[in-house]
């Protein structure tokens, strides 16, 4: 299994979790598919596009599970990030945990307590 992430704002999380699926953030709905990155990403993707938010949740998915349709394909420096061209549907989660901001960065490794 290869996990890819997908970050969302507490209220598109709610959103999704209310509704079983979701066509994504404003910016996926624009694009035509739902963004995701690697673990070796996901922490840029939060620092670019997620600067200084509290509130988010880190989603993981099994790549495999996702296809056919998730495609890789070129975006930030040439990078091949994984883009899901349908919904994503709530059964498709691995796992969800918050993605708190401490001193001013994501942490993508909270403690539990």
């Amino acid at each position: 299994m290869t996990l890819i992430y997908k970050i969302f704002r507490e209220d598109e999380y709610a959103d999704f979790l209310r509704a079983g699926e979701t066509a994504g953030a404003p910016i996926d709905v624009a694009d035509g598919y739902i963004h995701f990155s690697t673990p070796e990403q996901a922490e840029e993707t939060a620092a670019k596009h997620f600067a200084g938010e509290d509130g988010l949740m880190l989603v993981a998915c099994d790549d495999a599970a996702l296809a056919p349709d998730l495609k890789w394909e070129p975006s930030r420096g040439g990078a091949l990030f994984p883009h899901l061209y349908r919904r994503l549907r709530t059964d498709d989660v691995a796992w969800a945990q918050k993605l708190p901001l401490e001193g001013g960065r994501h942490n993508f490794n909270p403690s539990e307590g």
